[in-house]
């Protein structure tokens, strides 16, 4: 779901972009009270996790493929604040280096990928956090919803963007119906691939796992 350059016009690109800007400054901020020593490596290496798993596709169907986002995953290990900047990071990378999404689109890339995927990860995964029972699977099986939704619901924020400053080439309910299903079909390799590595985490290092030891707070006093 990268935005190549000029699929959606230059104003609604530079409103998105300072939109971004500012999510990422409050990001920096949250994160230098949500990290410890221990876990500020550990944003590192989910960042550098994220960038490689997403080198890998996986089939949806009708010759599409799609890859990790990484959003949940990042959530659910080291916290909202450092997902964030751990999936920025990613997306800065993917631009520069290999062309993976525009650099006039960058902003749009951050918002829907970090900052909505993200957050929309985190507020799911709190709120079945304090439905679900106290133990470990409860983790897992947070995590996969989390990620099972996130992804079409950053989707949408595409079809919100598009809307606003897309070409007309494309009719927005069709955008909308190729978008959302296709990121459905994403969301469960996604889902999948997350609640395995959040499985995997809690059976040998719990301690680092900011989904399990963190006290649930809503995203304003995060």
């Amino acid at each position: 779901m990268h935005i190549p350059d000029g699929f959606i016009d230059a104003p609604t690109s530079a409103i998105f972009g300072a939109a971004s800007v500012a999510g990422v400054a409050v990001s920096l901020r949250g994160a230098r009270k949500q990290l410890d020593e221990r876990a500020a490596p550990l944003a590192g290496l989910v960042a550098v996790f994220i960038f490689a798993v997403q080198m890998i596709n996986f089939p949806v169907g009708a010759g599409t493929s799609g890859h990790l986002m990484g959003g949940a995953l990042a959530m659910v290990l080291v916290g909202p604040h450092a997902a964030v900047l751990a999936v920025t990071v990613v997306l800065i990378v993917q631009a520069l280096m290999f062309a993976d999404g525009g650099l006039s689109a960058l902003g749009l890339n951050v918002f829907n990928l970090a900052l909505v995927g993200v957050w929309s990860a985190y507020v799911l995964y709190g709120l079945l956090r304090l439905i679900l029972p106290k133990v470990r699977s409860s983790v897992v099986v947070g995590s996969f919803v989390a990620a099972l939704v996130s992804v079409p619901v950053a989707a949408v924020g595409f079809v919100g963007q598009y809307a606003i400053g897309g070409s007309e080439v494309f009719g927005l309910g069709a955008v909308f119906s190729a978008m959302f299903g296709t990121h459905v079909l994403i969301g469960i390799g996604e889902a999948f691939i997350t609640a395995l590595t959040v499985s995997s985490l809690l059976s040998s290092r719990q301690d680092l796992v900011f989904g399990w030891k963190a006290p649930l707070r809503s995203p304003v006093e995060v």
